[in-house]
């Protein structure tokens, strides 16, 4: 059951270098160490590889959902091409899922990324989060057969969602 969000969550934008997002990649290191038999240093010191700037204005941001003064969702994008946003580092925290907040962080993102001028959003995940790939069909996300080309990392499971 989904508990629905209260007017007390609010989103503000920060750098990835941000106190308020030391609480997004410190969880999803050991989130993601525990669910690819990794190490949570050497996954956090590859969350912080990406250059802050790709997170931030004109292309891109990164923002946090507080609930007073206590980060409990986050997430970013960047941009893949000049239509394109992609999704990265969407998290709640594990003490506050199953109430909406990353609904909620979706369509903050979506109406910044909409702002921005881009006309699709696009993403990647891992094989083994069930619940991101549950959260992103539920949310209007179509999955492809495959990820598009891309520089980098890519990963297995892709999704894109176009812009009204």
């Amino acid at each position: 059951m989904i508990v629905p969000v209260t007017d007390d969550l609010r989103f503000v934008a920060v750098d990835q270098r941000d106190p308020l997002a030391q609480p997004l990649l410190d969880e999803l290191a050991v989130e993601y160490a525990d669910r690819y038999d990794g190490r949570a240093e050497a996954v956090a010191a590859w969350l912080r590889r990406y250059p802050a700037q790709e997170f931030a204005p004109p292309d891109g941001a990164m923002l946090v959902g507080l609930l007073g003064d206590t980060p409990v969702t986050g997430g970013a994008f960047r941009r893949f091409d000049a239509t394109t946003a992609e999704l990265k580092r969407i998290w709640t925290d594990s003490a506050h899922r199953r109430r909406g907040f990353a609904r909620a962080l979706l369509a903050a993102l979506e109406t910044e990324i909409a702002a921005r001028g881009y006309r699709r959003i696009y993403l990647t995940t891992g094989d083994r989060q069930p619940e991101a790939e549950a959260l992103y069909l539920a949310t209007g996300y179509h999955r492809l057969a495959e990820p598009l080309p891309a520089d980098g990392e890519v990963y297995p499971v892709a999704f894109a969602k176009a812009l009204p």
